[in-house]
């Protein structure tokens, strides 16, 4: 079940709030864990084990939560951490990464000229695995440094962890982020009023501009990209770009709109990230949650960069290669992660000073750094990014090898040309510092009303696109 489907916006959403809003106070939290289990079990239902796997990843990270803030002694703790962290990357790396780790070594093995080969078992990934995974590794590495305690409640940790409102897509929630909302949370209709609106325009941003910029996507692809001209290549890749923002800051708007509605604040998880001058800045505005969670978690246990610069780089180079690895189990997952090593790495060096102290030449840079930056995440064959590469700057090829303007976009011009402007001003802040402004105006309600509306005529139409990060 999507946020941006009939079922989510016309079923489960109406019913839920109704039963969650007269359930007396201290019956919201089981409420709510049972209106997320039936959410999680709806996505689940074509693999039930999936949904069984989801119901014992539960207990066991609470009691081993509770095993690490009980123990006193330095060894029993880490080794009830490192227990919890092996069971939950256990299950990840099964699902997510054994094809993919098994595919290479035969690959390897195949010229070892033995015959030995291990067989490819193709699974499909459980709903929203890599998120709550995060999660859980989060709260057992926090209890065990001491940031927070263990939590004595079930019913709170099941509320958590299983929430619908950020279980499938995020935002990475840690525990101590909403801990005391689990036990009193405030509602006022200014709180729903601000929830429907959030949800309103993150569903615009996700249907009205993610899907419509996804087709001119889908379209170049089909064509093939050794067929397509210089400025269709182009528009091409800053869709997708522009695509990937608007589906997943839609979805995280959309996750912390529910939450006000809920009585909880749901940390926010993008900060116009297409406004950034460097890369480094890019990362600090673009899926915050985590960002902040390879800081903490990895980033700064291996010393960050308090232990010189050598080491530092290494500190970096393994952030962003597990990053890459994180959004999917392929080779161009890792290109992209050594792709933002090496651009983080030089801005560390020096040019990160210059594009900062000169604006104008940070967002030069930024606007061909992130469509290529893109380019590398959205094609998984190497040899397919290189002629892609080939469109965008045809002066690296063999003159005569085809020709760069060849009307084809003119035609995708006159069908996306509206949806791409538009896109290219509302990936800045203007149109929420207007919105911001006149946020309490007649005018603006109906502006909404009606968006909700046209999305919904969208999605019976079938205008609508599952979210690109589930695949992650």
């Amino acid at each position: 079940m999507i946020f941006s489907s009939f079922d989510f916006l016309f079923r489960f959403l109406p019913l839920f709030l109704i039963l969650y809003f007269i359930c007396p106070e201290k019956w919201r939290n089981q409420c709510l864990f049972a209106g997320s289990l039936i959410f999680y079990f709806y996505g689940a239902r074509h693999s039930p084990l999936y949904f069984v796997l989801f119901l014992l990843s539960i207990p066991v990270n609470f009691f081993i939560g509770q095993l690490i803030g009980r123990k006193r002694d330095a060894k029993e703790r880490s080794f009830w951490l490192n227990a919890g962290i092996f069971y939950n990357l256990f299950w990840l790396i099964l699902f997510k990464y054994s094809t993919f780790i098994t595919e290479n070594l035969n690959l390897l093995l195949s010229y070892t000229k033995t015959g030995l080969q291990f067989p490819v078992i193709r699974l499909s990934l459980p709903f929203g695995i890599s998120f709550y995974t995060f999660q859980a590794i989060a709260y057992l590495a926090d209890v065990y440094r001491k940031e927070i305690r263990s939590e004595h409640s079930l019913l709170r940790f099941c509320t958590w962890f299983s929430m619908f409102t950020q279980v499938t897509s995020g935002p990475v929630t840690r525990y101590q982020e909403i801990r005391s909302q689990l036990i009193r949370r405030r509602f006022s209709m200014d709180r729903l009023e601000t929830g429907l609106r959030e949800f309103t325009i993150g569903l615009s941003l996700k249907v009205l501009l993610a899907n419509q910029l996804g087709r001119l996507w889908s379209q170049v692809g089909a064509i093939g990209y050794e067929s397509i001209s210089t400025p269709l290549a182009w528009m091409g890749i800053i869709a997708f770009s522009l695509q990937l923002y608007f589906d997943f800051y839609g979805y995280s708007l959309m996750a912390q709109g529910i939450g006000w509605i809920l009585g909880f604040q749901i940390p926010r998880n993008f900060a116009y990230p297409y406004q950034s001058l460097t890369m480094t800045e890019f990362w600090r505005r673009w899926h915050i949650t985590l960002g902040k969670w390879f800081r903490d978690y990895v980033y700064i246990p291996l010393g960050g960069n308090r232990k010189g610069f050598v080491i530092m780089v290494r500190n970096l180079l393994t952030v962003w290669l597990l990053t890459g690895f994180w959004h999917g189990a392929d080779w161009n997952f890792l290109l992209w992660g050594l792709l933002l090593f090496a651009l983080i790495s030089i801005e560390k060096m020096g040019l990160g000073r210059i594009l900062n102290r000169f604006p104008t030449a940070g967002h030069l840079y930024m606007a061909l750094v992130i469509p290529l930056n893109w380019l590398v995440f959205a094609i998984s064959q190497p040899p397919q990014i290189l002629i892609y590469l080939q469109r965008l700057f045809p002066f690296f090829t063999a003159p005569g090898t085809y020709t760069w303007f060849e009307g084809d976009y003119l035609k995708y011009g006159r069908i996306y040309g509206l949806s791409l402007l538009a896109g290219l001003i509302f990936m800045t802040d203007l149109p929420r510092r207007i919105y911001s402004r006149h946020r309490r105006s007649f005018l603006t309600a109906v502006i909404l009303i009606v968006l909700f509306w046209l999305c919904v005529y969208c999605i019976k139409m079938g205008m609508d696109d599952p979210f690109l990060y589930f695949r992650f």
